[in-house]
């Protein structure tokens, strides 16, 4: 927060920045000339390039440029810390970012906000002038972009800086709720709104985004890397998971799910599992399975020290720094993940150790960073089936298995394999733990479902119980000395 407020008055010049003549697919474009606040809404090419900055910054090493992801990943498991650095999360890593000035703490809570108050001058902006430049239609599916990633980054924020959902039904402090820009001094107490309360916005915002984004773009990276209506429907199965609304994510998913296999999105961008799972990981990285990646062009990199690559790949790999080996306790020694399984090949031993390889680009590391997949939406739904039903349900099974037999079709599970609905649910979360390696949703998935966060004993470090101190992360020291209302964990 205190970066926030030190450089508030360039908040507007870096958000209010375009390039007149934009490629339909740029993927972070070259800044060409700052615009004032006071035209930064004169044209179209002004304000779409406003929408691409915020893009922009939320591809930022520090958030979903990989470091929110890696943050999620280290929390968990399977993965052994080999460096003890903890620029490169071993604070994270150990289950120690107790001090709130720590480098993890501070950066991710101001790359956070940094979002937010970009989309939130852009939608200021937009009701005071924008929308008359442009009309309705189009202001409202720009502005349903920007709430969609002003969404993204208050979910983030709960999944590291407050207590899940389920303590309280969402009635313990959440983040504080700041929904206009910022583009000047001012007074920045705001105390924390409830957890429900700032859930309540995120959903807010994808409902409005689902209803005003295009359904479509023209092109297979646009659909990619620029949210559309199936995005923010994805993104709710999602949400609504982590608030235990099992109907709802339900109701969700059958938008964007078909009936029966081979399951796919019959309307908007037709998603659906590839058949290869290899291929959602090797350039173009524009499947129609990827349903929200955040991209980096050949001239751009995600950051020193921060691409997924560089974290998970050794050296002899792909020149990365090999920050994070896989644990030989973690999911790679499940019986059930087959030698044959596809995703195998994701996992490779160097120098006596296992390591992940899904990120294969050499240095400068710029694989596609993966937000959400089809795969994910179609694990969503038998999770919620399953705990929702207490049942061994025959759709789930088979949802279950859309995602398994594209990887391995030797294993097919029937109700026979499940002894009751807890050990179906059980599978299923075997099966994202498998699935999303390296994808930023393990730490979610511990937190949601009130388990403790998982001992690596081999390293000496103990698990932490869902009541313990360490279970969420301190408020940053910034926000805390720079905003009186604001309270610490």
């Amino acid at each position: 927060m205190k970066n926030i407020i030190k450089k508030l008055f360039s908040f507007v010049i870096i958000a209010l920045v375009a390039s007149a003549c934009q490629k339909e697919d740029a993927l972070n474009p070259v800044p060409t000339n700052a615009i004032s606040d006071l035209t930064a809404f004169d044209t179209k090419d002004r304000i779409e390039g406003q929408v691409r900055a915020v893009y922009a910054s939320i591809k930022n090493a520090g958030m979903y440029g990989g470091r929110y992801q890696i943050f999620n990943d280290i929390r968990g498991e399977e993965f052994h810390n080999e460096r003890t650095n903890v620029v490169t999360g071993f604070d994270v890593w150990n289950y120690t970012p107790s001090n709130s000035s720590t480098n993890s703490v501070q950066n991710h809570w101001s790359r956070a906000y940094y979002v937010i108050n970009l989309a939130n001058i852009f939608i200021d902006g937009m009701a005071t002038k924008g929308t008359a430049v442009v009309g309705t239609t189009l202001s409202n599916n720009f502005i349903g972009e920007v709430r969609l990633l002003r969404a993204l980054s208050y979910y983030s924020l709960l999944q590291l800086y407050a207590r899940p959902h389920w303590d309280g039904n969402g009635s313990k402090p959440g983040v504080p709720l700041r929904l206009k820009g910022n583009t000047g001094g001012g007074d920045f107490a705001l105390a924390r709104a409830t957890v429900d309360e700032v859930y309540q916005q995120i959903l807010t915002d994808l409902n409005f985004a689902e209803t005003n984004l295009p359904l479509t773009y023209p092109t297979a990276i646009l659909n990619t890397t620029r949210a559309h209506r199936n995005t923010a429907i994805a993104l709710k199965t999602r949400v609504l998971l982590s608030l235990r609304r099992y109907a709802d994510v339900i109701t969700e998913a059958n938008k964007i799910v078909s009936t029966t296999a081979p399951f796919t999105a019959t309307s908007g961008v037709n998603h659906s599992l590839q058949a290869n799972i290899r291929t959602v990981f090797t350039a173009p990285f524009t499947t129609s399975e990827s349903i929200l990646s955040m991209p980096f062009a050949a001239n751009e990199t995600p950051g020193t020290q921060n691409q997924l690559g560089f974290y998970y790949g050794p050296s002899s790999f792909n020149g990365g720094s090999g920050e994070y080996s896989l644990l030989s306790t973690g999911i790679i020694s499940d019986p059930g993940w087959k030698t044959t399984d596809n995703r195998r090949t994701f996992v490779q031993v160097f120098s006596g150790k296992s390591w992940l390889t899904k990120y294969q680009i050499p240095s400068t590391f710029i694989d596609f960073a993966p937000v959400m997949r089809y795969s994910e939406v179609l694990l969503n739904l038998a999770e919620a089936i399953v705990r929702s039903s207490n049942t061994v349900d025959a759709r789930a099974i088979s949802l279950l298995n859309a995602v398994r037999g594209r990887s391995d079709a030797t294993t097919i599970f029937t109700p026979a394999n499940f002894a009751n609905s807890t050990a179906l649910a059980d599978q299923i979360m075997i099966e994202r733990r498998i699935e999303f390696l390296g994808e930023g949703l393990r730490g979610p998935d511990l937190t949601r479902l009130g388990l403790p966060l998982p001992a690596k004993a081999a390293s000496g470090v103990p698990s932490v119980p869902p009541t313990g101190q360490q279970y969420i992360w301190p408020i940053s020291s910034s926000e805390l000395l720079l905003n009186p209302l604001c309270t610490d964990n």
